[in-house]
């Protein structure tokens, strides 16, 4: 890849569950710490978000074994409930995350930089597997 060339990457999914409840799950620490990772060898203990535009996120993903763990982070550009989020991450990479309501469901669609460490294949399917990951948390847990 050469410098300046930007490999965009989205992945998206459909929660059967209400905008208003996919966008708190999306975005209460709480809930995070509950989804936010690729596979269930791993987990997020801890996580914070500062909801608005100049505010703050971290997300601590972990394997649960210890033997690798990260901060996932980065600035809010722009916030619209219940629709639309946009930031920067640590390294200056862009990310969106675009919520659509229909009814009783919500698709949510992420796009994101992608990093020049790891193949795209590889970040696309992890962060498909997080997405994913947030669909199933959503489902079971829209009851609540």
């Amino acid at each position: 890849m050469e410098t300046g060339d930007k490999v965009v990457i989205t992945v998206e999914t459909t929660v059967h569950a209400p905008v208003e409840k996919v966008w708190e799950y999306w975005t209460e620490p709480e809930h995070i710490t509950k989804w936010s990772f690729a596979s269930d060898d791993w987990h997020a203990p801890h996580a914070e978000n500062d909801l608005r535009v100049g505010g703050t996120f971290t997300t601590r993903m972990e394997a649960k074994d210890g033997s690798f763990g990260f901060e996932f982070g980065g600035v809010y550009d722009e916030v619209r409930l219940n629709e639309f989020t946009s930031y920067t991450l640590g390294d200056g990479r862009k990310v969106t995350v675009t919520f659509i309501s229909d009814g009783n469901d919500t698709k949510v669609i992420e796009t994101f930089e992608a990093e020049a460490t790891h193949p795209v294949e590889q970040q696309q399917a992890g962060w498909q597997a997080i997405i994913d990951n947030f669909k199933k948390y959503s489902e079971i847990s829209k009851a609540n």
